[in-house]
């Protein structure tokens, strides 16, 4: 917020650089530092009109600016353009008179060219003038906050169709071998290495692993590191809005987690059809609803995000797609981990329950061709006590590998630390349920840990502590994965369909 003592006594500073946002990151953090402003906003959608009515509007006051003391990349620039210009790496600043100079210099000193461009003000109003002309002239919260207005809603007819199914009436796969490989192949599950080492290496330079679902960054002066990821999952909120966007943000809080990180914020991106639609207006507002009871549940505050309507073609819209992208902080590199097992002879501990719970999974799209049922059922306290435990684990050095279960079950989650360890594994899966459902089911709140022998009974004693089911699923021992009677598969097998399947689809 703006300092409400120093009205019509401050100044609205423009500043950008030319170069990419580290300058202009490590500028605003010196006059952080150095006490010498007193608001900042990044100018990002609609550029100053955003940035300049938010602060106002958020702190009471009003601001004036003159666009033409406005920096510009092009001539010519009317004062419509100028407002709502989104040019990259600007920031908006709020800066007490006797602060400027000092200002100006840490600005000049990072090279990050600054202009002065106006004033706060008392009235309440967003003020834009260019010159002696008045260009604009609007209360600052009819900006900020906007109209509310609730659109027509009504739950979609073929709900009652996609969950009116009977998991009686599926017939089991004959090979489950063969169905754990068109899986590992799948657009969705498939290793997405091929497509992540195309990136810029100046984004991998600092990374702690291999590519994985998580990316992880050393701060090597601070001596922490960040962990960040995306999750989303279209056919979860097709079947059951509500549940899919719970379950996207406790996914993405789930993957930081088995990486040894606390979660800290969301940023998400809500992609749907035309608003207009009633249904899809309907699934919007349940999507919202699922994201916010977890975000709250997990202590994890929604920092920004954005909205894309409208995604249709002749055959109707997209599914109901929220992207959750979440960062955690990893106090001691040390705790970071990741998927693949360690050593010979670990054991594998599964940290949950299994249930018999296959609709929405992706076994039951890919290897069946259904898109039907709901989505696994999710308990946001167990989640809670799941992160606890291996947070625990983590930080007492037992767990030496964590993976998280999830798209394709626990055959697909043992497969992918067979493949990126290059080690078998001999598991024995209990339960009195079908074997798709054993193998494939996509029941939240589980993760697959390794531990030595030796501390088997420690971690089964902190799982104890959290009130969370623990057991023993076998070791890793050999070059097959084996569980029960079900998969026997070699590791060349296994890495060929997870690994070349991207490759062939893009070349293809």
């Amino acid at each position: 917020g703006l300092d409400e003592s120093a009205l019509e006594k401050t100044n609205a500073v423009a500043i950008g650089d030319p170069q990419i946002g580290k300058v202009l990151r490590e500028a605003c953090l010196e006059l952080i530092e150095k006490n010498l402003v007193v608001g900042m906003q990044d100018m990002g959608a609609a550029g100053l009109v955003c940035s300049t009515s938010e602060m106002a509007y958020k702190s009471g006051t009003g601001i004036e600016i003159d666009i033409s003391l406005v920096p510009r990349k092009e001539e010519g620039m009317n004062a419509y353009e100028v407002m709502l210009s989104e040019s990259q790496e600007r920031m908006l600043l709020i800066v007490k008179p006797e602060n400027l100079e000092a200002a100006e210099a840490v600005l000049k000193k990072w090279n990050v060219d600054s202009s002065t461009i106006g004033k706060v003000t008392a009235d309440k109003l967003l003020r834009v003038k260019e010159k002696d002309n008045l260009a604009a002239e609007v209360p600052a919260q009819f900006l900020a906050e906007g109209p509310e207005y609730s659109r027509q809603s009504k739950e979609p007819e073929y709900l009652k169709q996609t969950q009116s199914w009977n998991l009686g009436d599926i017939e089991e796969a004959k090979d489950y071998g063969t169905s754990l490989l068109k899986l590992l192949s799948s657009s969705t599950i498939a290793s997405k290495e091929w497509i992540a080492k195309k990136v810029d290496a100046k984004l991998l330079k600092n990374s702690c692993l291999p590519i994985s679902d998580v990316a992880v960054y050393h701060l090597g002066e601070l001596n922490k590191a960040i962990a960040v990821t995306a999750d989303g999952n279209g056919l979860y909120c097709y079947l059951d809005p509500l549940a899919g966007g719970q379950i996207a943000v406790v996914e993405a809080a789930r993957n930081l987690v088995c990486h040894g990180a606390q979660p800290l914020g969301i940023t998400d991106g809500l992609n749907f059809g035309s608003p207009h639609n009633p249904e899809v207006y309907w699934q919007f507002e349940q999507v919202v609803s699922g994201i916010a009871r977890a975000a709250k549940a997990l202590d994890l505050p929604v920092v920004s995000g954005n909205v894309s309507f409208n995604n249709e073609n002749p055959k109707g819209a997209i599914y109901p797609t929220p992207i959750i992208g979440m960062v955690g902080l990893i106090e001691d590199p040390s705790w970071v981990r990741s998927p693949e097992f360690k050593n010979e002879g670990d054991l594998i501990l599964l940290l949950g329950e299994n249930k018999e719970e296959l609709g929405g999974s992706q076994y039951l799209n890919i290897v069946q061709g259904l898109k039907q049922g709901l989505p696994p059922e999710i308990d946001l306290e167990k989640e809670k006590n799941l992160h606890r435990t291996v947070r625990e684990m983590i930080k007492q050095g037992l767990a030496l590998s964590v993976s998280d279960c999830s798209g394709g079950g626990l055959a697909v989650a043992l497969a992918k630390s067979c493949i990126l360890s290059q080690k078998g594994a001999e598991v024995n899966l209990s339960g009195n349920m079908r074997g798709d459902a054993l193998l494939f089911g996509e029941t939240q709140s589980r993760i697959i840990v390794t531990v030595s022998s030796e501390n088997k009974d420690k971690a089964q004693e902190i799982c104890k502590k959290f009130n969370l089911e623990c057991s023993f699923l076998g070791e890793v021992k050999g070059t097959q994965l084996k569980i029960n009677e079900l998969i026997d598969l070699g590791l060349a097998e296994l890495e060929k369909s997870y690994k070349q399947a991207i490759p062939q689809i893009v070349e293809s």
